[in-house]
């Protein structure tokens, strides 16, 4: 039988492999990008976040989170492991239960798999962009440019939107829907949030770990705890991330941090009153320091309108609970995210109650199966989104049909 798979990041050639493990298939891999896996060199600061220990369902959105059910149990995160163990990768799990590669190089992981895309059995085509799918009696006729390929199994795995600098695009979306699937809205995910407050400029750079809340109008749309890093333009980090896909649905949310999550504000007064009994030379300035970072420090002085030049002896009672008080909640006007250029991860996408979630073959189109991002499913920063494009691939690959 011949299977052609359409992108060769990881949930295609999680499905190439699969696909052409038995050699009874011969598999045509079409990839648009002059290589294979480009966006996978990027993930996790250049060092490949592969998978998480604690990957279930509760990790994952989208119309219907449940649909990773099935495959997350067929390839699970131990199946994952055990699979690049074979390959030839060796491993770290870091806390939190992120997987990295033990060499700490994203290139490892592309590599590796590399080497098992090499099978008697399986030709990869990369510089092929597909401008068109029609399904013609049994088969598929996938045409690139003037060419056509034909294949009895199409198998779609394009990826987003997000991070189109890396080869993200809508090209997965425009295809299945060609062929009758429909989309949801798109949104960017795992991505930088902008702010409107001029005082997180003068903090660029700076990081620290915190505790955040995302509100609209007084209700709470998402929660996560982290680190977070201050830019030009507003904040990132992997909490930012955590965070990001409720900004981006949301209209004018508000960020509320809180630098202190472990001490209580009994005890940051307390620490705060010691300091101006024992140092009382000092200046405003230096209320914070040791606490916070120096700069977030004066940041969140000049905030609740501190003068820092002002002796440490002259703050009353009120200023100093607004001190302590901004401290555990710092506010930010969220503008809006970085963008799809900037985004690791889609939000959205093919409609995922179109599919059977135990073999990945569309319910529209016999024959016809999809895969990893381009699908209705996104998960938490932390390696959820790699582990859902391996199983959901893997899955997809074996080409078990439910109809």
């Amino acid at each position: 039988m011949k299977v052609a798979i359409i992108g060769a990041g990881a949930a295609g050639m999680a499905a190439a492999i699969t696909a052409s493990a038995s050699g009874e298939h011969e598999v045509l891999l079409l990839e648009r990008q002059a290589r294979v896996g480009k966006k996978l060199l990027a993930t996790g600061n250049g060092r490949c976040n592969l998978t998480n220990r604690a990957a279930d369902v509760s990790h994952y959105h989208g119309t219907d989170p449940s649909f990773v059910i099935p495959a997350l149990r067929d390839f699970s995160v131990s199946q994952t492991l055990d699979f690049f163990q074979s390959i030839g990768l060796y491993t770290v799990t870091e806390p939190g239960g992120r997987v990295y590669p033990y060499s700490d190089q994203a290139n490892s992981v592309v590599d590796v798999l590399r080497f098992a895309l090499e099978r008697k059995n399986l030709t990869l085509r990369a510089g092929t962009e597909i401008t068109g799918v029609k399904k013609q009696g049994d088969q598929f006729g996938i045409r690139s440019g003037g060419e056509v390929f034909r294949a009895d199994r199409l198998i779609v795995t394009c990826g987003g939107a997000a991070g189109t600098k890396l080869g993200g695009g809508l090209s997965g979306y425009q295809l299945l829907r060609s062929l009758g699937h429909h989309c949801t809205k798109l949104y960017p995910s795992l991505v930088q949030l902008k702010t409107n407050d001029e005082l997180v400029r003068s903090l660029k750079g700076v990081r620290a770990n915190a505790s955040l809340r995302l509100v609209l109008n007084d209700s709470i749309l998402a929660t996560a705890r982290g680190e977070v890093q201050f830019t030009e333009y507003g904040v990132s980090g992997p909490a930012v991330f955590d965070l990001s896909r409720a900004a981006s649905t949301a209209s004018e949310s508000e960020l509320h941090l809180d630098f202190l999550p472990d001490r209580s504000a009994e005890d940051i007064l307390s620490a705060l009153c010691i300091r101006i009994s024992r140092f009382p030379h000092l200046n405003c300035e230096d209320l914070l320091t040791g606490i916070l970072h120096n700069r977030l420090g004066r940041v969140v002085l000049r905030d609740v309108g501190v003068p820092l030049n002002l002796p440490i002896t002259s703050l009353n009672w009120k200023q100093l609970i607004a001190v302590v008080d901004d401290c555990r909640d710092f506010r930010l006007q969220v503008l809006g995210t970085m963008g799809f250029d900037n985004a690791q991860v889609t939000a959205g996408g093919i409609c995922t109650q179109e599919f059977y979630a135990e073999t990945m073959e569309s319910r529209i189109v016999p024959g016809l199966y999809a895969a990893g991002e381009v699908l209705d499913i996104d998960g938490d920063c932390g390696g959820y989104n790699l582990q859902w494009a391996w199983s959901s691939g893997q899955l997809a690959g074996e080409l078990r049909t439910t109809c």
